[in-house]
């Protein structure tokens, strides 16, 4: 059974010119390694995403509903920022 399936894509100029730059320069052997390793970096960010909505937005939001005080304004959140950008100066 084959583990791979062949696909035809079309991609804008500058992408495919990346693509064969990257074969070129034989940092890549193949385009097809360009794109497959394009794409585990599309599912790695995708799940990293997927754990950052889980592990930290969920919890923030779950406790925002049940403690409404943990809440700041925008007025609070603006002077927050400004304090830690003076803070960069």
């Amino acid at each position: 059974m084959r583990t791979t399936q062949q696909l035809s894509i079309t991609l804008p100029n500058d992408m495919a010119d990346v693509v064969k730059t990257k074969v070129r320069s034989g940092e890549y052997a193949s385009e097809s390694e360009v794109i497959r390793d394009g794409l585990r970096a599309l599912m790695a960010r995708d799940r990293a995403v997927e754990h950052w909505l889980h592990h930290q937005v969920g919890p923030a939001y779950d406790a925002l509903k049940a403690d409404s005080s943990l809440a700041v304004t925008p007025d609070q959140l603006r002077a927050r920022l400004a304090a830690e950008h003076a803070k960069m100066r």
